[in-house]
């Protein structure tokens, strides 16, 4: 080798170290940060002691923080999410991308193993416990809340709709049926809707502040028989200014942080709020006593988002003590309210159970089955 090749080689080699040093102080730097990070402290704090280590609880968890917490995670993951939608029009495992930019939910689509059978025992489940709550005089309605991808059919382009998910709607309201519940159907007044201008976001799998608004006014005219006091009054505004809507399918695909050029552009909105005006706020001292709500509200993420709460309280002119939870699915937020101290001790005259259709067809988790043997 002539002095000139071996001086070559022997540069090469250097900077090759270089590299893999620098790599390894940059994964250093990034595993460090990670477990120093506020999430990264809090998932392994509980885990800090001699029993978490022999049995590799402790090992476990920093596998999950090194995976989920490095600093550069964001961008790596924003990176793939702009690789798969602008190369490929893809939306990843979680999300299809129909035409107009509109995205929808993949769990909406697909069809579940054994979902004749969920939707049944869901069915069950819930007369059991309307059953349980008329023997206390307190009533039960279910509002069963359509897919978007149902009301935003003409907008999936060739996005793949299972039969399954086709038939599901109807299908648990005849369950429903079955046992002697009726339901109120909220689909042709979000269809209507979606008509004038939108029902649900673009952008996010919830519907818009003028769905939740229609959904309101449905749930509201089949309640207006009953007897409730509906002394309240309320008052909704919304804000002067546009910014952008929730966007969490925008989030499913890792693009909730890049510009709008490298993504669907964001839905926009004037975030609405509702409050009780001073002649419906019962207004007097604070040795006033304030009488209990007469409804309680129970259900999903679509009882807390698009302020459905506040126009479903000024329609009813009714206070609606707001139990519902983000991630609640069919029962998680019921099961809390019914386990809960307020449903205790102010229990309402009307419960209002909003449903998503999504989740009626899936496997049933054990949390479920214990509701309605739960009183």
């Amino acid at each position: 080798m002539s002095e000139t090749s071996w001086k070559g080689a022997h540069a090469a080699a250097v900077f090759q170290g270089a590299a893999a040093i620098l790599l390894l102080a940059i994964g250093a730097w990034q595993g460090v940060a990670a477990i120093a990070s506020e999430r990264g402290q809090e998932r392994l704090r509980p885990t800090l002691n001699a029993e978490s280590f022999l049995s590799g609880k402790l090992t476990g968890a920093v596998n999950h923080v090194m995976a989920h917490e490095l600093p550069a995670d964001p961008l790596l993951r924003a990176s793939g999410g702009v690789f798969r939608y602008d190369l490929f029009g893809s939306g990843g495992p979680q999300v299809r991308v129909g035409c107009d930019d509109t995205l929808f939910l993949t769990e909406e689509l697909r069809p579940w193993p054994g979902a004749e059978a969920a939707m049944a025992e869901r069915a069950a489940i819930v007369r059991r416990v309307r059953d349980a709550l008329s023997q206390r005089g307190i009533l039960l309605t279910v509002a069963l809340v359509p897919d978007k991808a149902r009301v935003k059919e003409g907008k999936l382009c060739g996005a793949p709709h299972s039969a399954q998910a086709v038939a599901r709607y109807d299908a648990f309201a005849e369950a429903l049926r079955g046992q002697g519940v009726q339901p109120i159907l909220l689909l042709r007044p979000l269809v209507a809707r979606e008509t004038q201008g939108g029902a649900y976001w673009r952008t996010d799998t919830h519907w818009s502040q003028e769905g939740a608004r229609s959904a309101a006014a449905a749930i509201a005219a089949a309640l207006r028989p009953l007897p409730l006091s509906r002394a309240n009054t309320f008052r909704t505004t919304a804000a002067p200014e546009e910014t952008d809507g929730p966007g969490d399918l925008l989030r499913l695909m890792s693009l909730d942080r890049v510009p709008n050029a490298l993504r669907p552009a964001p839905d926009r909105q004037r975030v609405e709020r509702t409050e009780p005006t001073e002649s419906g706020s019962g207004g007097g001292g604070l040795l006033d006593e304030t009488p209990a709500p007469e409804v309680a509200l129970i259900g999903s993420s679509y009882s807390v988002n698009a302020n459905f709460h506040g126009a479903l309280q000024e329609l009813l002119r009714s206070t609606v003590v707001n139990a519902a939870k983000a991630g609640g699915g069919f029962a998680g937020s019921a099961k809390d309210y019914f386990s809960g101290q307020t449903f205790r001790e102010t229990p309402p005259r009307l419960i209002i159970w909003e449903i998503p259709e999504r989740v009626v067809g899936q496997p049933l988790g054990q949390g479920e089955r214990d509701l309605a043997g739960g009183w």
